[in-house]
Parts: structure tokens; C-alpha cells; sequence
């Protein structure tokens, strides 16, 4: 029989509000640094939107930099969680369906911000890339994951005869990643959500070029994403 004590209950409930405390701290950042970038927040920005002091703020994150780094890992997390894995966790599916799902999801994602903010990673590689070294290799690391699952699926399609042999999967996954984040920067200049359309439209006829019974690829609709508000 386990018996839990008044002092286990107590740590419990502690580290419950500590941790829900460290969210709302991370919350707050994330939706300032998105709109207006990690130079132009201040800490005292953080504190005001969050309503969190700065006794608090200081026993969770050492400095704004380290804020900025556990912001840039739950977005990673995230974006893994929220749309690689649930795209890619089939491996007996038609892998070229699921970049084409993919696209779908990115597209959706535009949609339901409204144009507003773009990609939070490619916002911070813009802004940080060249005068902060930390930033710039976690950034790309996330770069790096959204290449590796693209470049394994297309090789995947490659493997199973779905995508031509004189197809590259590497140079294939690198074109996507770099048309998508131009296309989310001009549908975010433009707050125009058909240049996005059209964007994913491109893609998806420049991948049939290299897809053996392009005809045949059957994709669901594409997901109705949770609301994430304007600024997120």
C-alpha cells in the first residue's frame, strides 16, 4: 500500500505552480519576441505580459539569452509535436502523400494566423544569425531536423519506386524548406494568404515532377489546426 504524506502533497502542488510559472514566463516571451523581435523585448516587456516578478522571472531563467534558448527548444517541440511527427509517424504510408500533407499543414498554419508574425524560427535566424553565435547554431539545428524528416521521407518514396531515380532527396528537401520560408515572409509583408497558395501550389507541381503516378496520391484534408490567436 503507498501512502502519500502532507509533505509529498505539498512538493507536488510546489512544483505543479513552478512549473505552470515557468509557462506563462515562456508564454509571454514567445508572443512578444514574435511579433516584435528578441532585441526590441525588453525584460520588463516579459515581466508586464506575463505578471510574473522579477524574483520569479530570475529563479527559472538566469538571463534574457537563456529565455531566448527555451523559447527556441518549445518551438522546436512543438513544431515536431504539432506537425512533423503526426505528418510522418506512418512509415507504411505513401511518403509522398505526406510531404504533400506537409504542405497542407504549413499552408493552414498561415491561414489561422492571419498573415501575422510568419515563422517564429525564421524570424529569430533573420534577426540573430549574424551577431549571436548560440542562437544561430540552435536555430539551424531546427533547420536541420525539418531537412533530415523531409529528406527521409522523399527517400523513402525514393526507395519504394515512388520518386525518380535521378531525383536528389537532399536538394529536394533543402528547395522546400527554402521556398516555404520565403513564401511565409512575403504572405507576412503582403498579408496576403494566396501568395501561400500559390507557394504550396509550385511545390507541390515541382515535386510531380519527379513522382512516378503523380495521379495516384491521395492526401486528407488538410487538418483544422488548434487556435493559436493572432500572435502565436
Amino acid at each position: 500500500m503507498v501512502t502519500t504524506t502532507r509533505s509529498q502533497t505539498l512538493t507536488t502542488v510546489k512544483s505543479q505552480k513552478g512549473s505552470a510559472t515557468r509557462d506563462q514566463i515562456l508564454a509571454a516571451a514567445a508572443r512578444l519576441i514574435h511579433l516584435q523581435g528578441y532585441h526590441c523585448t525588453s525584460l520588463d516587456d516579459v515581466l508586464r505580459e506575463s505578471g510574473v516578478g522579477k524574483g520569479n522571472f530570475y529563479y527559472y531563467f538566469r538571463s534574457k539569452e537563456e529565455l531566448g534558448y527555451a523559447i527556441i527548444e518549445q518551438v522546436m517541440q512543438g513544431f515536431i509535436a504539432r506537425t512533423l511527427e503526426p505528418t510522418f509517424a506512418d512509415g507504411a504510408a505513401d511518403p509522398i502523400a505526406q510531404v504533400h500533407a506537409f504542405l497542407d499543414r504549413v499552408l493552414e498554419n498561415q491561414r489561422q494566423r492571419n498573415c501575422v508574425g510568419g515563422c517564429p524560427i525564421g524570424n529569430l535566424a533573420s534577426e540573430l544569425s549574424d551577431v549571436h553565435e548560440g542562437f544561430r547554431l540552435r536555430l539551424a539545428g531546427i533547420f536541420d531536423q525539418w531537412r533530415f524528416t523531409l529528406t527521409e521521407a522523399l527517400g523513402r518514396g525514393q526507395k519504394i519506386g515512388r520518386l525518380r531515380q535521378d531525383a536528389e532527396p537532399g536538394a529536394l528537401a533543402e528547395f522546400l524548406v527554402a521556398a516555404l520560408e520565403g513564401g511565409i515572409l512575403l504572405t507576412k509583408v503582403s498579408k496576403d494568404i494566396g501568395i501561400m497558395e500559390r507557394c504550396v501550389g509550385q511545390l507541390k507541381q515541382h515535386l510531380t515532377l519527379f513522382t512516378i503516378r503523380a495521379e495516384t496520391i491521395r492526401t486528407p484534408s488538410a487538418p483544422v489546426l488548434p487556435a493559436r490567436g493572432r500572435t502565436r
